[in-house]
């Protein structure tokens, strides 16, 4: 039985992954950060959440934010911190479903890193964003119609992104190595 050297053993499973940072840009719902959590698990590296982060910064809630300060002032909090995020070592960062809308957020994730816009189906969001009451833009109205709408007018934004993945109801593993199977692809362009 042959022996495999160290360096073999130790190859990376998916082919050589570009060295940036991976920003997972899409609709609320579609598991941007779960996935992005087992992504930064399979790839070793620190994992943050856009929302999360501006939580942090701000010491008030997104849905906060949004009913006392209102959606341009989270949104610009939101271009901070993603400014702030990208400038640091290589990680993935799972942003809110209209942060890549912003055309200066949008810009700054081209030039440092690779965006993958993470697809899902209505219904699967749906599903996934009915789960907790959390979505400030999912509060008044109809979801499907809002979320519907929000789609058609964010999906041209999300379309620059580097990659598009499609994120199905299953494990996140499964999601995940799709991500990296086409990560490879890229890296093999390099």
């Amino acid at each position: 039985m042959p022996v495999m050297s160290d360096s073999a053993a130790n190859a990376p499973k998916y082919g050589e992954i570009p060295q940036k940072t991976i920003v997972l840009v899409g609709m609320m719902g579609v598991g941007k950060t779960t996935i992005g959590r087992k992504l930064a698990e399979m790839l070793d590296v620190p994992f943050f959440d856009a929302d999360h982060e501006i939580e942090k910064a701000a010491n008030m809630s997104v849905s906060d934010i949004f009913s006392e300060l209102g959606e341009a002032s989270f949104r610009q909090g939101e271009r901070r911190v993603i400014r702030r995020l990208l400038k640091g070592p290589r990680h993935v960062l799972a942003t809110g479903g209209g942060a890549f809308v912003d055309e200066k957020t949008r810009q700054l994730v081209k030039e440092t890193a690779i965006s993958i816009w993470l697809q899902a189906d209505i219904d699967v969001i749906l599903k996934r964003t009915g789960k907790r009451d959390t979505r400030p833009l999912l509060r008044d109205g109809d979801p499907r119609e809002t979320l519907s709408r929000l789609l058609t007018e964010r999906e041209p934004y999300y379309a620059e992104a580097d990659l598009a993945i499609v994120s199905k109801d299953g494990p996140h593993k499964v999601t995940a190595d799709r991500i990296l199977d086409e990560l490879a692809k890229l890296g093999q362009q390099d």
